[in-house]
């Protein structure tokens, strides 16, 4: 067999894959983790008793738009790496905006605060535990986002995992917002980031191993 008679017959009766079709796949994965983290915070956590009142303060939209700007990056380039040609195009680097932002804010912050009361403002009522909820929290999205690579074509393996990690933790710690009373931009900036990159050593791990194909 000669090489056009092999592609002929590799070729034969190939069907276009629709055209938001990876999408979709990530998005499946990305909601089904999603729900189950929900029913973490609403089962093992709790949802803030006052979060109605929460939403009308600046400072929990100042977090979700820290961790829901992360994640959307994340998954952006997530979506792109779970193709073979493996590109990150901008998003890679917009990435940085959102912590850049924050720490804009954190910086502000420390300015207008008394310099004894700056560990108050870094370690809040729950330093102790908030990475480890974060981390645990993006578990679920994590293993549907990697459930859904596992049917794509992703080339960098270790990045695309890494990526797909920092997505989960920015999801999980949108979620987290919904339990957490926490206000100060510099706990944020600490404790979530040091979550979500917990989630991102996951996923670096775990791509480079579970994403073969």
């Amino acid at each position: 067999m000669n090489s056009d008679e092999l592609i002929a017959t590799l070729s034969y009766d190939l069907r276009p894959v629709p055209r938001h079709a990876l999408g979709r796949r990530l998005g499946l994965g990305a909601v089904l983790g999603g729900l189950v983290t929900l029913g973490l915070v609403a089962d093992w956590l709790g949802i803030r008793p006052d979060i109605a009142r929460a939403m009308h303060g600046a400072t929990f939209w100042i977090k979700w738009a820290y961790t829901i700007g992360l994640a959307v990056c994340a998954t952006a380039v997530t979506l792109r790496l779970a193709r073979p040609d493996g590109t990150t195009g901008a998003w890679l680097r917009l990435m940085a905006v959102p912590v850049l932002g924050l720490a804009i804010v954190a910086v502000g912050e420390l300015a207008m605060t008394p310099r004894g009361q700056w560990p108050a403002l870094w370690l809040g009522h729950s330093w102790t535990i908030c990475s480890r909820n974060v981390f645990v929290l993006s578990v679920p999205i994590f293993a549907g986002l990697l459930w859904s690579m596992r049917r794509l074509a992703p080339t960098r393996l270790a990045l695309a995992g890494t990526t797909a990690g920092v997505a989960a933790g920015g999801w999980g710690a949108t979620l987290y917002c919904l339990h957490c009373p926490e206000t100060s931009a510099l706990f944020v900036l600490t404790w979530y980031t040091l979550g979500m990159a917990g989630a991102a050593l996951l996923g670096r791990l775990l791509g480079a191993r579970l994403l073969r194909w």
